[in-house]
């Protein structure tokens, strides 16, 4: 209570800005035209926003039958058939106070639906937060609210509350993660002057943190075992140095340590953007971390041996995502991104890990344990290689007006092998959408997205908006 109280006397001082101007580096990046079908809206804390839609999703996949390390259950389903409705919302309530919710209900079927947890409705609540203007330019968020930092694309070293907040992804489209994920009960201030900003975040424990691999269940969704399973600290501050470069630097504070970070973008000319985001902190592997991790939550016992290691060192360890983009008159714009992770596996790492499971049946404890380090991974959003390439285009009005097709490939560096998705969306209407996504994995048996147990997929959806 004492911590919490000297906080919010903190937050009084600094004030509170609305998340409208949270990314203004980010802003720089050109993205899909606006209008184009399931773009986020932008927030306008002046006047109410809403949007509500209801989706319907089909999904068809392949798996492989010759991974060298067989992948335990459950599978990832071959069919799914899910039917949601989606609402964002923000009521004015008066002149210095916002009231703003987004969430979303989930109805699914597929494949081995009840070991996955998928088969019943579920409500996940994104967001819900109040915003008090104490002063111009002062703002005071609290509840639970999306914050995102950075200013790349396919991957954010700096968006420290990404982790764990994804559920039951209809994409893996970085970018629609970073909309449709779950936001972190929090207490926010910001102040925005005419020499830069300055802001605050709280994010207390209120709940033990679920296991790796653990599936939501059903019903309402509050999954603050994900989002609020340790106290957070999250201080941000960005100033103009000239030419249109505002630098952004964080400091962010969880489970007794640092990290820094850093976000700059950069307009060259009319069509080109460079821009660079950077993390740095003591850490030790991300597999290391995982079976810490798994111990912590009793997914695996505490005397278990290490089927796998990075060594178990705590030290300085990077993250970085460094990239352009460029947009033509043809309203095509393509992005192509280098990122490194440091605490990621290096090739030794890798063949460690296939050497510890070539010879292990899927139900075995050490190739649980294998797939629970990737399992970790994949929820911290956190890329397990050491080495990769992002390339992404986003070309509006394709062939048609209305039509907008979206591709990216994440390519590991070190094998080649590369996750590749394409998606095709056209607005019927000012109600109507249509949309198709493809993806698929490509690399042998030893690479890391070769590896996977799911081979490739589509997706057929149908939106109506309201």
């Amino acid at each position: 209570m004492k911590r919490a109280s000297a906080w919010l006397a903190a937050l009084a001082f600094a004030g509170a800005v609305h998340a409208a101007d949270e990314d203004r580096d980010l802003d720089l990046i050109p993205r899909t035209a606006p209008g184009a079908p399931q773009q986020a809206p932008t927030r306008d804390h002046d006047a109410g926003n809403r949007r509500l839609y209801v989706e319907n999703a089909f999904m068809l996949a392949s798996r492989r039958d010759d991974l060298l390390v067989p992948a335990p259950s459950p599978l990832p389903p071959r069919w799914r058939e899910r039917l949601f409705a989606d609402a964002r919302a923000e009521w004015t309530l008066g002149p210095n106070a916002l009231l703003a919710y987004s969430g979303r209900l989930n109805l699914g079927a597929g494949e081995d639906s009840g070991s996955h947890g998928r088969g019943n409705a579920a409500h996940d609540w994104r967001e819900g937060y109040l915003t008090l203007q104490p002063r111009p330019r002062d703002y005071l968020d609290i509840g639970r609210v999306n914050v995102k930092s950075g200013v790349a694309l396919g991957f954010n070293p700096t968006d420290f509350f990404k982790a764990r907040a994804v559920v039951d992804p209809l994409t893996a489209d970085p970018r629609t993660l970073r909309e449709d994920r779950l936001g972190t009960l929090m207490i926010r201030g910001q102040r925005v002057g005419e020499g830069g900003s300055l802001s605050a975040a709280y994010a207390p424990k209120v709940a033990d943190p679920a296991p790796p691999g653990d599936q939501p269940g059903r019903g309402l969704r509050t999954l603050f075992d994900r989002t609020n399973a340790s106290d957070r600290w999250l201080v941000k501050a960005s100033a103009p140095l000239g030419a249109g470069m505002d630098p952004e630097v964080l400091l962010h504070h969880e489970d007794g340590r640092w990290k820094a970070g850093l976000n700059v973008a950069q307009a060259v000319g009319q069509s080109a953007v460079v821009y660079l985001e950077w993390a740095g902190g003591r850490r030790r592997g991300i597999v290391d971390e995982a079976l810490a991790f798994a111990r912590r939550t009793g997914t695996i016992p505490p005397s278990a041996p290490d089927v796998i290691d990075q060594g178990g060192d705590e030290r300085f360890r990077t993250q970085l995502a460094l990239g352009a983009s460029y947009t033509t008159e043809a309203k095509l714009t393509f992005n192509v991104e280098y990122h490194y992770n440091g605490a990621g596996l290096s090739r030794r790492d890798w063949g460690r890990w296939f050497a510890a499971g070539e010879s292990a049946p899927a139900a075995s404890p050490v190739t649980r344990t294998l797939w629970l380090v990737r399992s970790y991974a994949a929820e911290r959003q956190e890329p397990l290689q050491r080495h990769a390439v992002f390339v992404r285009a986003d070309w509006v009005d394709f062939l048609v007006p209305r039509l907008v097709l979206t591709g990216f490939v994440l390519a590991d560096a070190g094998d080649g092998s590369a996750l590749l998705q394409l998606q095709a969306d056209y607005a019927h209407s000012d109600t109507w959408s249509l949309g198709v996504l493809a993806s698929g994995t490509t690399g042998g048996r030893r690479s890391s997205f070769g590896s996977l147990p799911q081979a490739a997929s589509i997706l057929f959806r149908a939106t109506r908006y309201f």
